[in-house]
């Protein structure tokens, strides 16, 4: 795995309504970011009214973790298909 480089695998912005629209950017990387156990850099955003009120991220030596309406709050991840469901739920909780 060694010859193997990063693989941007989702690279999407999708309007929700007039103010609305997710970001979602997701890596397969060739080994794990420190502080993550897995192959995967990943941002998902949700922005509504000009403020970003949900976001998952794994940034370097942070590990995975939400931001919801400005708190910090742990993430596990598990895959990258029940990451995009879980983001997508919450982003459904926002808009109802």
């Amino acid at each position: 795995m060694s010859n193997m480089k990063a693989k941007l695998l989702l690279h999407e912005r999708r309007l929700l309504s007039e103010d609305a629209f997710v970001e979602l950017i997701v890596w397969r990387l060739p080994a794990p970011k420190p502080g993550s156990r897995h192959h995967y850099k990943y941002r998902l955003a949700f922005i509504t009214g000009n403020r970003c009120v949900l976001r998952y991220d794994n940034e370097t030596g942070k590990g995975d973790h939400k931001h919801v309406a400005g708190k910090e709050l742990p993430y596990h991840f598990t895959t990258a298909e029940a990451l995009l469901n879980d983001f997508w739920n919450e982003v459904d909780n926002w808009r109802d």
